[in-house]
């Protein structure tokens, strides 16, 4: 049998800053960045957030040292990794991997600053461990096969991503491969994630990513402090693999290692929305833009997904057409669509209003969305889609094959950063900002973390190399 626990942790442990290509690093600096906006923007902006406040600090953990980005108060190491985490993927704007089916970052780079804050990482070391954290998470979902794991009921960026938060968090408190294997048998009992939100609009997608994080933090110092886990926690007979996904490719999982960057694969969102409809409506913006189209003049829209994304994002069409709640919103094509035609983009502060606008409620009844052969194809490589848009001029038509944001349609460095300023400027001053992204986007020479994430919180300056 493939020891699939020992070579991940072998791999985890061995990884250093000094190995790691230059442009794995630049690409983790920029999916740092991109989730640092939608940490700030989901503090003050999500409707969840304030409960999941509330409950930490009834539990104790909203006292401590660690920083909450965008918040003045500081928590506990777990604290401020599950509120961080959660907030992170409050927004669902944070960055996606294609073929692996799951959001990265929000799971592990919370973990990593709680770390990072615990023993005093230097930027460099969290580079390190952010890619070890990503590089675990996304092969687990390879080797799961996404759309089985999601066919029984299972969200795999928390249930993956409870190992990469422990690969992370684990090397900042200094494991080693022996330290990690057992640590990843610890996690193996807390991965979790329930898709049932997607049928109720409940606020769980969030928070258990923030408990991913959480618990990939505690599993990483309950090894360090010698609790043993289980050493077999991928490949054992009650393993991971054999538990949520009985018919797991599991030699994927090691596929590549030190070679192939899954990091390299991770794309960043445009739109606050479920990544299978970015394609749709990468078409949609364009061809209203080119045909002037007014949606006064629309009969009907078709929009085409592959069989993965129509499940989540299609149906169930009576519902997708009648959303209640963000979440609702989030993942219904039809209302996203139906934004975007009206709009011409899809924004989160569009959320709030749109929910509420007869106009956009009643478009959203004139969208239909199939399953299209194309995008079936192209998944899981990509998250491909079509629109056709009939008008009484005619019917205008566009298939996007790669949305943007993609890996290989990447957003420029200026477009990343007005993400970041779109969400993070509302609740920060320009100085600050300015000097927190340049931190993130040069984080390889920062000595002292707690200073660069306390900029977030308001009134503190950071000098960075060379000022």
């Amino acid at each position: 049998m493939v020891q699939i626990t020992r070579k991940l942790a072998e791999f985890a442990s061995g990884l250093t800053p000094e190995t790691l290509p230059a442009e794995v690093i630049q690409r983790s600096k920029q999916l740092i960045l991109d989730l640092a906006g939608n940490i700030i923007r989901a503090r003050y902006d999500a409707e969840s957030t304030e409960s999941v406040v509330r409950a930490l600090r009834r539990l104790g953990y909203g006292t401590g040292e660690c920083t909450v980005l965008g918040d003045a108060a500081t928590y506990s190491p777990p604290g401020a990794a599950m509120l961080n985490g959660t907030l992170a993927h409050s927004l669902d704007f944070d960055d996606t991997h294609a073929a692996g089916s799951i959001h990265s970052g929000a799971p592990i780079i919370p973990a990593a600053f709680a770390a990072a804050q615990m023993v005093g990482a230097p930027g460099k070391d969290v580079i390190a461990a952010i890619v070890a954290g990503y590089e675990i998470q996304i092969r687990l979902s390879l080797a799961l096969g996404p759309s089985d794991h999601y066919d029984r009921g299972y969200h795999p960026t928390a249930t993956c991503g409870v190992f990469g938060a422990t690969a992370a968090a684990g090397k900042l408190l200094g494991l080693n491969a022996e330290g990690l294997a057992s640590a990843f048998g610890i996690a193996l009992s807390q991965s979790a994630g329930s898709m049932q939100f997607l049928h109720e609009g409940g606020w769980t997608k969030r928070s258990h990513v923030g408990q991913a994080s959480m618990n990939g933090l505690i599993a990483a110092t309950l090894a360090q402090e010698g609790f043993r886990g289980a050493v077999d926690a991928f490949e054992g007979a009650a393993g991971f693999f054999h538990a949520y996904a009985p018919d797991a490719a599991v030699e994927r999982a090691v596929a590549g290692l030190n070679t192939t960057w899954e990091t390299l694969n991770v794309g960043v969102k445009p739109y606050p929305s479920c990544r299978y409809s970015h394609a749709p409506l990468d078409a949609l913006i364009a061809l209203k833009l080119q045909h002037a189209i007014d949606p006064n003049d629309v009969n009907k829209i078709v929009v085409g997904v592959s069989e993965t994304g129509w499940k989540i994002i299609g149906d169930p069409h009576v519902q997708k057409h009648n959303p209640k709640s963000v979440v609702d919103g989030q993942f219904s094509m039809a209302f996203c669509a139906a934004v975007a035609l009206q709009t011409g983009g899809l924004k989160w502060d569009d959320y709030k209003v749109h929910l509420q606008n007869p106009d956009t409620l009643a478009l959203c009844k004139r969208i239909e969305t199939r399953i299209d052969a194309r995008a079936d194809a192209a998944f899981p490589a990509t998250m491909a889609g079509s629109v056709a848009i009939e008008t009484s001029r005619g019917t205008f038509s566009a298939f996007i094959g790669m949305p943007k944001g993609e890996p290989g349609n990447f957003v420029s460095d200026g477009e990343l950063m007005a993400k970041f300023e779109g969400l993070a400027a509302p609740y920060m001053e320009p100085v600050e900002l300015n000097q927190l992204a340049a931190g993130f986007l040069a984080l390889e020479t920062i000595d002292d973390m707690d200073a660069l994430l306390q900029l977030s919180r308001g009134g503190r300056s950071l000098a960075l190399a060379g000022e």
